[in-house]
């Protein structure tokens, strides 16, 4: 045991500086791991953000989106909207980080519910869409019970969405629900069909894109069309392509025109040659999408900046 209390003094000293730099060292290295642990989203991801089809308006928004936005290095993964969602469900499934395009209607946020959309300040997005019909000029005169059916022709986003999620999920042609879900929903249908007189064979061509939303419309008005005695049938061509086909007379009718927004290019380039007949269904919308658990993700912005 020591005796001189210099010599205790002394020791208790240099014990307690051991132990501060002890300290000191440990809280650097703490504050170094957490810089390490804070990766860059972006860096995580490849600076890319999941996407569908070449072409598709969300695409083409998309693409205007990262130059408004000043997103420097980041890109859009085009490739189909099945890849997506399998892209989408492995990322969830392993709670990793993940930006894809999305929108509503879709069963995208039925199946995922813990989806979010990033705030979009700049508007590139625009607001909540309409998703119209069209028609060729002089169905009104040629096909005047066809006309009057899809004009009359309204239906919502829990519409479309179970259409969807059912067919997705259980594997059934979307031809399939459609039909059930025209069975199972008579007063709507009656409505549609309201002064809507029956005929014998008469054809008419639905034009429209290949995605799972307007595939549930356009099943679901040819399977009513065909009750009146129609025969119905459905062109999927790409967005450029539907356009031009009811503006050209090519094709009768289209239910696919997302407006004011996704779809405004081709729409200015033929509105003066074809019918707009107002929308079939409201409250669409599109953007960016990431899971809730990225939760320092929630507007565009932090994709620069996080």
């Amino acid at each position: 045991m020591l005796k001189n209390p210099k010599k205790q003094l002394t020791l208790v000293i240099g014990m307690l500086l051991v132990l501060f730099l002890a300290a000191c060292g440990s809280g650097s290295d703490s504050e170094e791991n957490a810089e390490d642990s804070s990766t860059n989203v972006g860096e995580e991801i490849d600076y890319t953000i999941t996407g569908i089809e070449p072409g598709a308006g969300i695409t083409v928004t998309t693409e205007k989106a990262i130059e408004e936005y000043g997103l420097d290095g980041w890109q859009v993964e085009q490739s189909s909207t099945a890849a997506m969602l399998t892209e989408l469900e492995d990322a969830i499934n392993n709670e990793e980080p993940i930006v894809v395009t999305g929108w509503n209607p879709h069963y995208m946020f039925t199946k995922f519910d813990n989806l979010k959309y990033l705030e979009d300040p700049k508007g590139t997005y625009g607001e909540e869409e309409q998703i119209k019909s069209l028609a060729r000029k002089g169905l009104e005169e040629d096909k005047p019970n066809a006309y009057k059916l899809i004009d009359q022709f309204n239906w919502t986003l829990e519409d479309m969405e179970g259409i969807m999620y059912e067919s997705a999920e259980n594997g059934k042609d979307i031809a399939e629900v459609s039909k059930q879900w025209v069975e199972d929903n008579p007063d709507k249908v009656a409505e549609w069909t309201e002064g809507v007189e029956d005929v014998d064979g008469v054809s008419i061509e639905l034009v429209s894109t290949p995605w799972d939303s307007e595939r549930a419309s356009a099943n679901v008005v040819a399977e009513v069309l065909t009750q009146k005695g129609f025969e119905v049938t459905i062109t999927p061509v790409d967005i450029a392509v539907m356009f031009e086909a009811i503006a050209n007379g090519d094709g009768d009718a289209s239910l696919a025109a997302w407006m004011p927004r996704t779809h405004e290019e081709f729409y200015k380039d033929f509105e003066d040659n074809f019918v707009d007949l107002g929308a079939n269904l409201d409250g669409a919308k599109l953007g960016l999408a990431v899971p809730e658990y990225m939760e320092d993700i929630n507007s565009i912005e932090d994709l620069e900046a996080k």
